[in-house]
């Protein structure tokens, strides 16, 4: 199984969903794994971070803070260099939050639909500025 260097940060309010993703992540060979209930901690730990995280990972429903405000914050702050929203909205809504991100200038790869599927996953993070 390929092994992916890159740094995660991983931001989900569920718990079960937290720990199915993180093992879901660590299966698909991803070892470099951060993780955060909610925005504030996740804001907390990228302050704290040495370098910026490649990835941020996170759902757009969380309770303190939609996922496309926390990557804006995240970006504008240059605490990561890249973002995947996870989300189980319907497609056309998840693509309206695509085109805003577009129209903010914002890092997104693009979105996910919750279970994780390693191939969606793998083909949103091949691109030049994350690898």
């Amino acid at each position: 199984m390929p092994r992916y260097p890159l740094r995660i940060l991983l931001v989900e309010d569920h718990p079960f969903q937290l720990l199915a993703t993180q093992y879901l992540l660590r299966s698909f060979g991803f070892e470099h794994l951060t993780a955060a209930e909610n925005a504030a901690q996740a804001i907390h730990l990228m302050t704290l971070a040495e370098t910026p995280f490649d990835i941020l990972l996170c759902d757009q429903c969380l309770p303190d803070l939609p996922g496309l405000e926390l990557i804006e914050i995240a970006s504008r702050r240059r605490f990561v260099t890249a973002a995947i929203l996870l989300s189980g909205l319907a497609p056309v809504e998840l693509s309206a939050l695509k085109k805003q991100a577009m129209k903010r200038d914002l890092p997104l790869l693009g979105y996910l639909s919750k279970p994780l599927n390693k191939d969606e996953l793998i083909q949103l993070i091949q691109t030049p500025s994350t690898l």
